[in-house]
């Protein structure tokens, strides 16, 4: 299993969810985006499709067959346009929080830019970052905030992180007919990136066929929010597609 996290966190999100699942057995491996956490920040492409790229190239690394790929917000539309580029090499897929597509027009996506800009931008970001992870609670999310918003304004990483910001999910469309790996979607309910995040995942569900965990009170990193909800049923998914993989 290769878990990425979002635009502007770290692999540290996926901590007590990677736990739950080596406890049971399975091969956990968390990777961080491009710039973000302890990865390098010299690249020269960031977003959906360089993501994909990495996540088939950790298949690739570990060499154990196909693996299930879990993708947080960006990260989910990585991790479907590597199962619809190399579907015998994606097992299954949890998309957690994801965007599959833009959730907001051009005007929106420039005043984003502008909003991230120095000096203003890293104060901005922890503001709403604050804002992400409701199911923490407002001093926890706070504290989290600033953390990560620090760990972004290291030499060369804030312009790797701007330069994720302007990713264009539209990408993502081309692949979503590709994808045959069955895949679940968990959405927190106080997702605040989406204005109906149930909407949201009934759109993927019309695109996808996926399943569908709601968490009530999580926002944008339920596994992180509500790992108590998001692991048993994730393992379910896992367990089902297991199976269903097996039958002939």
């Amino acid at each position: 299993m290769i878990c990425s996290p979002a635009m502007g966190d770290t692999r540290e999100a996926y901590g007590l969810f990677a736990d739950g699942l080596v406890a049971r057995g399975y091969r956990v491996v968390l990777l961080d985006l491009r710039g973000h956490g302890d990865s390098d920040h010299g690249f020269t492409r960031y977003g959906d499709e360089a993501t994909a790229e990495d996540l088939l190239a950790a298949i690739d690394a570990f060499g154990d067959g196909p693996a299930y790929l879990v993708g947080a917000s960006m990260s989910a539309a990585a991790a479907v346009i590597a199962a619809g580029r190399r579907p015998e090499a994606v097992a299954g897929l949890v998309l957690l929080g994801p965007f599959l597509r833009n959730g907001a027009g051009r005007a929106a996506q420039l005043a984003l830019r502008v909003m991230l800009s120095r000096p203003w931008g890293p104060a901005i970001w922890r503001y709403y970052a604050a804002s992400l992870w409701p199911g923490l609670g407002r001093e926890e999310a706070r504290a989290r905030a600033a953390k990560t918003t620090q760990l972004l304004t290291r030499p060369g990483r804030w312009r790797a992180f701007t330069a994720t910001a302007r990713t264009d999910h539209a990408v993502v469309t081309p692949w979503l007919a590709s994808v045959t790996a069955p895949s679940l979607v968990v959405m927190g309910e106080a997702d605040p990136d989406w204005k109906n995040p149930r909407a949201e995942a009934e759109w993927i569900v019309q695109q996808l066929g996926s399943q569908v965990l709601m968490v009530p009170g999580a926002g944008h990193a339920p596994m992180l929010e509500a790992p108590d909800v998001v692991t048993p049923r994730i393992l379910e998914f896992l367990k089902g597609a297991a199976d269903a993989a097996r039958r002939p």
